[in-house]
């Protein structure tokens, strides 16, 4: 009894890996701005549009998952803006480590319509970063991000 026993136990640590979390996908459509603007409750937040795509998002993706590992109480929302497969979103997430962020994807084509509801002068270049202070006032960053004015603006770990 205890080798069989001993058996499914060292079966069920090999096949661990196959039930490791899932990078859970939201849809992000016309109309969702207010309420991720709102989700923030009054404090800072930043909402990060990548690409698959977009070689400086791969370079920058897994700075975001340190930047996170190291703050976690700090509000941050990813919208991914390439027409890519899921599976391809959910690899990248996962190897920069942001499989547990709060992850949102555009399943229709990202039309001026679209980015006009979330900033009238932004084009959808990626990577971009709205940042929005407990007032609610929104700046827009596109480009990589500074890590540390970004740890500033959300204040976090002080």
């Amino acid at each position: 009894m205890k080798k069989y026993l001993f058996a499914f136990v060292l079966s069920i640590g090999v096949s661990a890996p196959a039930f490791a979390d899932k990078v859970i996908l939201k849809p992000y459509q016309s109309g969702d701005w207010p309420a991720l603007v709102k989700s923030a409750n009054g404090s800072p937040i930043a909402i990060h549009f990548w690409g698959v795509t977009c070689p400086s998002c791969v370079k920058e993706m897994p700075l975001w998952g340190n930047f996170l590992k190291s703050h976690p109480s700090s509000k941050v929302i990813f919208v991914q803006i390439d027409d890519v497969s899921a599976q391809s979103m959910q690899k990248m997430l996962t190897k920069a480590g942001l499989e547990k962020a709060n992850n949102y994807y555009v399943p229709a084509p990202f039309d001026e319509r679209l980015r006009y509801e979330i900033d009238p002068k932004w084009h959808g270049e990626t990577p971009t970063t709205i940042l929005i202070d407990k007032n609610g006032k929104a700046s827009r960053k596109t480009g990589l991000i500074d890590f540390q004015k970004l740890q500033s603006v959300l204040k976090v770990g002080s």
